[in-house]
């Protein structure tokens, strides 16, 4: 018997275990490298390491005998995955992809060689030369590399906002007179051929900056709907390589459509589609890696996610409100597995599906109101302390 394909995955938080999740059903093996022992993918894996993805000679020990390599964060050793594709093996996305990605001053000339609708920028060697480009302003000035979940990122009102810009090279942008934040997800085979899911909008909160809750699909026109997926799809098609693109985009009040980022892996505008579509992002991903046609990405009916990030502490965590949450007709729960919440971590998702509007609307109310993550009573009452680490 044909021993199952080994896929190696670069990462090992929720969206590797949701992806883990899917693989399940089929006979895929996957192999994790995440330098947390106790990573959400640690318990499900076929073989979990730990060790560092971003250096070069770990991620090639670990890689050498797999199929498949993909990633899970986009912070890893693009010199490795270049070598792993020299060998032979199938890299997804692939490494000239991720080099540009991991770069937001890249993406965004990316973009603009490309023709491709994209907010008016400046690359500046390090904040200081925020004078320089006072036009653009107001503005977010963000990091080239290494920011995440709205971290690395600072708004600039105008040039007294100076003083707290980074001593670092970043990007300029100009604020954006914006309606809505939508995101498209594409999904393109190794062949060319390429699908989309409805784009859906995004609700951020504003003092944490990460998606609290969205909504698909998204209550624009048909027409803004159909220009959403084409410039998704031009992305792709301009990357030219076969993967998971998730377009976030910027629909203006005078109805343009900008590309604001793309993440070239599963993404949390996609997580609604595990139960709201036939074939779920982390379901499309897995084609992909395998050569396998891609799916069907239509909706099924409304559907929501709502964020679980911790509430104010860290500790062990506990959902409050389940009787809540469970107490909906179509609301599906998945928690990440995460040993330790703190404040503003993601600690898992809401899936909400509805017939109408009203009944959606009212399911996320419910959720946002009476269910949260926080640290267990016993943590509380000891007055844990720990380490501070980042909220991924």
């Amino acid at each position: 018997m044909t021993k199952a394909p080994v896929i190696a995955l670069l990462g090992g938080g929720q969206l590797g275990r949701m992806f883990i999740e899917n693989a399940l059903r089929y006979d895929a093996r996957v192999h994790v490298l995440d330098p947390d022992p106790q990573a959400p993918c640690a318990a499900l894996a076929t073989r979990f390491v730990v060790g560092d993805f971003r250096d070069a000679a770990t991620v090639l020990d670990f890689a050498r005998d797999a199929d498949v390599v993909g990633i899970e964060i986009e912070q890893v050793s693009v010199e490795a995955l270049r070598e792993l594709k020299r060998m032979g093996k199938r890299v997804v996305p692939d490494p000239d992809v991720l080099a540009v990605i991991q770069d937001k001053g890249a993406q965004k000339e990316f973009y603009a060689r490309h023709g491709l609708p994209t907010s008016p920028f400046a690359l500046l060697r390090n904040g200081s030369e925020l004078v320089e480009h006072a036009a653009l302003l107001p503005a977010f000035l963000k990091t080239l590399t290494g920011g995440y979940d709205g971290k690395g990122v600072i708004a600039i009102d105008d040039l007294d906002d100076a003083a707290s810009a980074f001593d670092a090279p970043c990007v300029l942008e100009r604020r954006v007179d914006m309606a809505l934040e939508i995101a498209v997800l594409v999904a393109r085979d190794e062949h060319g051929q390429q699908v989309t899911y409805d784009p859906v909008e995004m609700v951020f909160d504003p003092k944490l900056n990460l998606v609290d809750h969205l909504q698909a699909p998204a209550r624009i026109a048909a027409t803004t709907a159909a220009a959403a997926r084409d410039l998704a799809c031009a992305v792709a098609e301009a990357f030219a390589a076969p993967g998971l693109y998730a377009v976030e985009m910027f629909l203006t009040k005078q109805g343009e459509l900008l590309v604001n980022e793309t993440a070239p892996r599963a993404h949390n505008s996609g997580h609604h589609t595990i139960e709201a579509c036939p074939s779920s992002q982390f379901d499309q991903l897995l084609r992909i890696y395998m050569g396998w046609p891609v799916g069907d990405t239509r909706l099924h009916g409304l559907a929501a996610m709502v964020n679980l990030v911790g509430a104010d502490g860290t500790g062990t965590p506990r959902v409050k409100g389940m009787d809540a949450l469970l107490g909906l007709r179509a609301a599906f729960l998945h928690l990440y597995g995460k040993s330790e919440t703190r404040t503003g971590r993601k600690m898992g998702h809401v899936t909400i599906l509805a017939d109408t509007q009203r009944e959606l609307e009212d399911a996320v109310a419910r959720v946002k109101a009476r269910c949260a993550v926080v640290p267990a009573l016993e943590d509380a009452k000891q007055g844990v302390r720990h380490q501070a680490t980042p909220n991924t």
